[in-house]
């Protein structure tokens, strides 16, 4: 489809491996033989990025899946260890135990999702141990054996000691690696930072001369969502606007089953930054929709700030949790005051319903 519309689009499309030669310039081997040299006076680098690979003796020999080759399986793994408790890892765990696999997250860290709030990663682990997923956390792994799709034995250490997992399948979900290396970008003087990714200003101007940068080679967030601002913030300005990625709110979601949705600071990122907040929260069960729904799991918290009326941030794990999260953005967006949400009617029984009484916890301090 997306090639189809690139060709009806007059666009030149080459099909091939490219590397920057010069400024601007960049030659590529042609998929179906020869070369091609090309030069830009604008040049926009959408490189995008790679599940991670880490160095782990024996884990590339065991030719593990990433989520490119679990999302093209046509079997179910009959038991599948996941390296890996992020976003990419919990969504595929679960789906594949609901298919019939055995699952086993193995996580360094102290929790699941890591960057959320220590009740956040509670929840998602009573979650996963509901559903019969195994889930190791303060693991690290040591060596791997065997090979992916036959026989796979992880040897891992935790708090108690040493361990032996094993599967028949091994999927990686240890985060991303930007597609930045070995294309000769410092030919371009274009310039990178110390985790490989392309150094931008707020413009996703590069420090080379009209080249541009988008998506997570730019250390953007690293969603579609995310991209497709990117480009709408060069589009504009190539346009004349004047738009930049300086405090633009980007929500989180993980589609999970019940989902999970942020978008603002969480309360760790508030402590993190000394941000003062005052914090409401309340069990997805008390909002009445999930009754009708049979959905209670989950619950609901909204961070304001201290001394203002202004909405600091939003979380949600449970039913419709990107649709709800879409409303307390929209009037973040707005900086509209909570209590506009608060008063606000919404129809009854939904589960953006559940906004009134979670705001309604918390006293007005403007006005």
């Amino acid at each position: 489809m997306h090639v189809a519309r690139t060709v009806a689009s007059g666009v030149d499309l080459i099909m091939g491996e490219g590397r920057f030669v010069a400024p601007r310039t960049v030659e590529i081997a042609l998929n179906d033989g020869g070369s091609r040299r090309i030069f830009g006076e604008r040049v926009f680098l959408v490189l995008g990025s790679r599940a991670t690979m880490p160095k782990v003796p024996g884990l590339a020999a065991a030719n593990p899946m990433t989520h490119i080759e679990a999302l093209d399986l046509d079997r179910v793994p009959a038991s599948l260890i996941v390296m890996g408790g992020g976003y990419v890892g919990l969504e595929l765990a679960q789906a594949m135990r609901r298919f019939g696999s055995h699952v086993t997250v193995i996580e360094s860290g102290p929790q699941l999702a890591g960057r959320e709030d220590p009740d956040v990663g509670a929840a998602l682990l009573e979650l996963f141990q509901d559903e019969g997923i195994e889930v190791l956390l303060g693991t690290e792994i040591r060596r791997v054996e065997g090979r992916s799709a036959e026989s796979i034995r992880i040897h891992a250490k935790d708090g108690q000691g040493e361990r032996i997992v094993e599967g028949t399948d091994l999927l990686v979900a240890t985060g991303r690696t930007p597609n930045t290396d070995g294309i000769g970008l410092q030919q371009a003087g274009v310039e990178l930072d110390e985790h490989g990714y392309i150094r931008v200003n707020e413009r996703l101007e590069t420090a080379a001369a009209s080249v541009w940068a988008m998506g997570d080679c730019a250390g953007s967030p690293q969603f579609t969502h995310a991209a497709y601002n990117d480009f709408r913030v060069v589009h504009d300005n190539l346009n004349g606007g004047n738009r930049t990625t300086k405090d633009r709110l980007v929500p989180f979601c993980m589609f999970t089953d019940p989902e999970l949705a942020r978008v603002g600071r969480n309360e760790s990122e508030a402590r993190r930054d000394g941000v003062e907040y005052r914090l409401a929260r309340m069990p997805m069960a008390d909002v009445l929709r999930t009754r009708t729904v049979s959905e209670p799991r989950g619950f609901l918290k909204v961070l304001i700030g201290a001394r203002s009326d202004e909405i600091l941030g939003f979380t949600a794990f449970g039913v419709e949790a990107s649709e709800l999260m879409a409303a307390v953005q929209t009037a973040m967006v707005g900086r509209m005051p909570f209590t506009m949400l608060r008063d606000a009617i919404f129809t009854h029984p939904t589960v953006s319903e559940g906004l009134v009484f979670l705001l309604g916890q918390v006293d007005r301090r403007e006005g």
